[in-house]
């Protein structure tokens, strides 16, 4: 629980989710892949549009897993926005592939795929494009460098579950995209996500991996008459307890996203002139994306600002955050060659980005009380 009357997060709830999780103890079955599991992965696949939608632990491993399914080895190149979660570098870095670090849009904080060229080689196996903020990337861009060199896309759409990019649903450009159901999340269940397979040929190998290396799934479908170990894999698959309160969320997912979407445009609206006047940068949504409304950030014009601005809003009792950290600045980004300029854009935002308060629960009250402390902010630092 946060101390602040305020937090920046605060997990939200529809109101069924305690009768389904009742209805998931009754059932006899809490392990994976029960009638919980099977509903709240239909309700994405068939959503999407998608062939497969498999749902994970966690929004990690589901990146590990398509690790896993690209049969990465030391020696392959995996590009990744230097702006991102380290899990975007983690699962590829698990598998003993190389991070080659890409730095990302002055606009959308999305990978620049104008730079994004230039770091392809050889060795180069995948891209894996995050989509900020669910705030689509520049996908025609992307997809057409990597269908000329013969590399894989796989999205981080950690951010964005029912954003689009010019009509079409973010997750669904990619070989595979993965997905997160964290506590932060438009949607949550705690720790959750989930593997989206969009091309069939992937689909099996990923239930292998998803089922420990097994063919179990191909057994329950009558498929064989036994099921052995045949690659490796491991233990990806959340509790039906996870899967229950998954699909209370998402069966009132067009709620959930309006009332984001509100939070969104009021602060906007509020603060746009503020921040004219201020030399804020408000975010930038593209006209041909239609957000998923995942959060609201600000660039303020300095470090020492955002500091300041932060200490303001604690001694209100409102918490407002930062985000990423550099990762090719990192001590581990640095042991793969990250210097610092290497990525200019992403060192200069990191240092001026804050986050506001923003749940699915927040009520205007509270959100009112967010923006006249914004609005009294002092700028005499």
């Amino acid at each position: 629980m946060s101390s602040f009357p305020i937090p920046f997060n605060k997990p939200g709830v529809t109101g069924i989710e305690q009768s389904y999780i009742a209805e998931a103890i009754a059932s006899g079955h809490l392990s994976g892949d029960g009638a919980f599991t099977k509903r709240a992965s239909a309700i994405v696949q068939e959503a999407l549009g998608v062939p497969k939608v498999l749902l994970t632990t966690s929004c990690t491993h589901a990146l590990e897993m398509s690790a896993m399914i690209l049969d990465l080895k030391p020696g392959d190149e995996v590009i990744v926005p230097s702006f991102t979660f380290v899990s975007t570098v983690n699962a590829y870095v698990l598998r003993g592939a190389t991070p080659v670090f890409a730095d990302v849009r002055e606009d959308t904080l999305n990978m620049d795929e104008t730079k994004l060229e230039a770091l392809i080689t050889p060795r180069t196996r995948a891209i894996v494009p995050v989509h900020y903020a669910g705030v689509g990337c520049e996908m025609d861009a992307i997809m057409d460098i990597a269908h000329r060199h013969g590399v894989e896309v796989i999205e981080d759409n950690a951010h964005g579950l029912f954003g689009k990019y010019k009509g079409q649903w973010l997750g669904t450009f990619g070989s595979m995209a993965t997905q997160s159901f964290h506590e932060t999340k438009n949607f949550q269940c705690g720790e959750g996500g989930a593997l989206l397979i969009n091309d069939p040929r992937h689909a099996e190998r990923a239930e292998i991996i998803r089922e420990k290396g097994t063919n179990r799934s191909r057994f329950f479908r009558g498929q064989v008459d036994k099921y052995t170990w045949v690659d490796v894999g491991s233990s990806y698959l959340p509790s039906e307890v996870l899967a229950a309160f998954l699909t209370a969320q998402l069966e009132q997912r067009d709620a959930i996203q309006g009332a984001r979407a509100a939070l969104w445009h009021t602060y906007y609206d509020a603060l746009d002139d503020w921040a004219c006047e201020f030399h804020v940068r408000m975010p930038v949504v593209p006209e041909d994306c239609d957000q998923a409304y995942h959060m609201f950030y600000m660039l303020m014009p300095s470090l020492a600002l955002r500091t300041a601005f932060i200490d303001h809003m604690k001694s209100r009792g409102i918490l407002p955050v930062f985000h990423y950290l550099p990762l090719h600045l990192s001590d581990m980004g640095r042991k793969f060659g990250g210097e610092p300029g290497a990525c200019p854009v992403t060192e200069d935002i990191s240092d001026r980005l804050v986050r506001l308060p923003f749940y699915n629960s927040m009520t205007p009250e509270e959100q009112t009380r967010v923006i006249e402390a914004i609005l009294d902010f002092d700028w005499k630092v």
